[in-house]
């Protein structure tokens, strides 16, 4: 692979998609609407682009997309050049959209790769080692690391909280409650599958529901950005029939981001279409991306 573009490159998620392709790819692109920012990532060359209105034609191998803006367009318009692209969100309204243009996809001879992250993405990942059983999801993130827009996601999904669980996360963290959140692995992956979100802080976790009403006030989202209790570590956890698996570590934005370039990096010879990342890749991806400093476990859900 000769060239990828990162688009929203200079953000968390951006900046670890960059960082794990340098060296594996002959140039890496990184791209947004600061130039000044975009120059400020590592062996890279910066690009800007409004996607909003600027024209979407790419020249790239493959685009790597880390923003939540125009990315049923941004896809067309590289899967009708045949050039391939993944994307990283977690919204299930924004992967459905880019579900519908397998057939373009096809026609390109091109790969689009979705639901590459931590959730939707690992979550996936360790669902499909049940082998589509019914699975209950639990996600559990830093609330002291996080950028601006993983921060809007989550307070725009507040409106789509529902019930709450109880998960057992791996040590360090335990039996946690959960509360249901609209990430788009419950909606694409088979059988009966629920996922659930909490924060490291047990505090934040309770009032999340009690948030919901009031997410759209400017004063909660400024809070919220300003906000870091808590740490950086993280942890995903999948169970069926009384069995756990689970990936845990620090840092979420770099799993993310690490996990997005290992499928950047397997691209090549990859069947065109557009799939999801457990249609993707194959059973050693995870342990792969595990060696980057994260934990793969299994454990009794009791």
């Amino acid at each position: 692979m000769e060239r990828v573009v990162v688009l929203g490159g200079y953000g968390a998620v951006g900046r670890e998609v960059a960082a794990g392709l340098l060296g594996h790819v002959s140039e890496v692109v990184v791209a947004g609407r600061d130039p000044a920012k975009a120059s400020t990532v590592y062996g890279t060359t910066p690009m800007r682009i409004d996607l909003r209105h600027d024209d979407l034609d790419l020249d790239a191998d493959a685009v790597v997309m880390c923003a939540e803006r125009e990315n049923a367009r941004v896809a067309e318009a590289c899967l009708r050049r045949g050039v391939h692209y993944v994307d990283v969100s977690a919204s299930h309204e924004v992967l459905s959209g880019i579900e519908k243009l397998d057939g373009l996809a096809v026609e390109g001879n091109a790969t689009a790769v979705l639901s590459v992250g931590l959730a939707p993405g690992v979550t996936n990942l360790l669902a499909r080692e049940f082998g589509g059983a019914d699975v209950e999801i639990g996600v559990l993130v830093g609330s002291g690391e996080h950028g601006p827009s993983a921060v809007e996601w989550t307070l725009d999904s507040l409106g789509g909280i529902g019930e709450p669980w109880r998960m057992r996360f791996p040590e360090p963290y335990g039996v946690r409650t959960v509360h249901r959140f609209p990430f788009s692995d419950q909606y694409t992956l088979p059988g009966r599958v629920r996922t659930g979100l909490c924060l490291d802080s047990r505090a934040l976790t309770a009032l999340l529901p009690r948030l919901a009403p009031f997410r759209d006030a400017r004063a909660v989202r400024a809070a919220f950005r300003r906000l870091h209790v808590g740490g950086d570590g993280f942890a995903v956890a999948v169970a069926s029939g009384g069995s756990v698996r689970s990936f845990a570590g620090r840092r979420q934005s770099r799993a993310t981001g690490l996990g997005a370039a290992l499928v950047v990096r397997r691209l090549a010879g990859a069947a065109p279409g557009v799939r999801h990342i457990e249609d993707a890749v194959g059973p050693d991806f995870l342990p792969e991306l595990a060696a980057h400093g994260f934990t793969l476990a299994h454990y009794d859900a009791g």
